[in-house]
């Protein structure tokens, strides 16, 4: 499971996140179409406020429906990693910029504290993929420097 591309989500997340999705795929559309469809009786499309503010609800309602449609049949669900190397779903303490820092390794979707996350395809997530305590990477930060990140400690994401 050291695959840049890989979802890890816990049983809750996929739970939560599938629940959303019908929420929004059922009621929420239904509901937006109600509001776009009242809003246009109204008359004048041009300058009817409530009618473009629906439309673009239903823009965002969409653009959600298929980013957790993707996410959820891509994702690799089941208990976090603990072969004590940085993988999906990994929570790392490395040395970063001088500083000691410690993160989720994944999706934002399974983050419920105030643990920082950083996705696998990201340039520090694809650098440390794979690494164990003590080792080191350099990758390149999206303003051009060179990075380097000493991995600490990893450990088994507990949610």
């Amino acid at each position: 499971m050291t695959d840049a591309s890989t979802t890890w989500l816990t049983q809750e997340s996929f739970d939560r996140l599938s629940a959303e999705l019908e929420q929004l795929s059922g009621p929420g559309r239904a509901e937006i179409a109600k509001r776009i469809e009242a809003a246009r009786a109204e008359g004048d499309l041009k300058e009817n406020g409530g009618y473009h503010a629906a439309k673009d609800e239903q823009g965002k309602i969409e653009a959600r429906i298929r980013q957790l449609t993707q996410l959820l049949r891509t994702a690799t669900v089941g208990e976090a990693p603990s072969s004590g190397k940085v993988e999906p779903g990994s929570v790392v303490t490395a040395k970063l910029f001088g500083d000691e820092t410690r993160f989720l390794l994944g999706s934002r979707e399974i983050a419920a504290d105030d643990l920082e996350v950083y996705p696998t395809s990201s340039p520090l997530g694809q650098a440390i993929l794979g690494l164990e305590p003590g080792q080191s990477a350099t990758y390149t930060a999206p303003n051009g420097k060179d990075v380097t990140v000493e991995v600490l400690k990893v450990e088994t994401y507990a949610g």
